[in-house]
């Protein structure tokens, strides 16, 4: 009796650990197709310390796996509870009539998709150089590509408290630098400034505090080591 019920325990137990494993192999396909939504949050396009030195490895694992997720969760409630079909509504929609919705939605949906347009803004390996068509449309803005760095620095330095400096296009397709509160964004029908985002700093102190403290500007200046102008140039209109 006793071998009779140990070859049925093995038995049993084989047939779980195949269940287990097909449940392994579909489980990840699933959790894949439903981070394919932008209301999700997306794997991060490098590893943590990919950023080193300008952005060090455990800034960028709290900046992404605490503040960045919270954002992304508390955005799928607010969806829920304000009943917004995020199959039908895009995130760019939404954040264009943020002012139909509640301050959670504008607080953590502005969350969510500024930080997922800020990963995308930085390359590994110092970043890229501006050239090109992003090149010329800086120089026809600003005079120079100098000229934006400061106006942009100038955004982001003097952002009073937590909020985001910003390289935007206008509807008339000249670029502006601006910056804005919190987690408000360019596409917000509540900013003053509106416009395509084309490139993204967050100055929010969790963002650089760890390594730079209460010195922001040497966080913008180094920041610049990392941007990916290629990315930059796709996002122009």
């Amino acid at each position: 009796m006793q071998q009779y019920n140990r070859r049925l325990f093995l038995k049993n137990s084989s047939k779980a650990t195949l269940a287990a494993g097909i449940g392994m192999t579909i489980l990840p396909n699933l959790a894949s197709a439903a981070n394919n939504s932008p209301y999700q949050q997306q794997p991060l396009p490098y590893s943590y310390q990919a950023l080193e030195p300008s952005i060090d490895a455990a800034t960028m694992e709290i900046h992404y796996s605490k503040h960045a997720a919270t954002y992304a969760k508390n955005l799928a409630d607010a969806c829920i509870a304000e009943k917004v079909n995020t199959a039908t509504v895009s995130l760019e929609s939404l954040m264009q009539n943020i002012s139909k919705y509640s301050a959670k939605m504008r607080n953590n949906g502005g969350g969510h998709f500024n930080h997922e347009f800020f990963w995308k803004c930085m390359k590994p390996g110092n970043g890229s150089t501006a050239s090109g068509k992003i090149l010329s449309s800086i120089n026809q803005s600003f005079g120079s590509f100098e000229a934006f760095k400061t106006q942009f620095s100038d955004a982001a330095k003097n952002r009073f408290g937590s909020g985001w400096a910003w390289l935007i296009q206008s509807t008339d397709g000249t670029l502006k630098c601006s910056s804005t509160a919190n987690q408000d964004n360019p596409l917000m029908d509540v900013v003053e400034l509106k416009g395509t985002p084309l490139l993204a700093l967050d100055v929010w102190e969790h963002a650089y505090y760890l390594k730079y403290q209460n010195k922001r500007p040497d966080y913008i200046n180094n920041w610049f080591n990392l941007v990916d102008w290629n990315f930059v140039e796709t996002q122009l209109r």
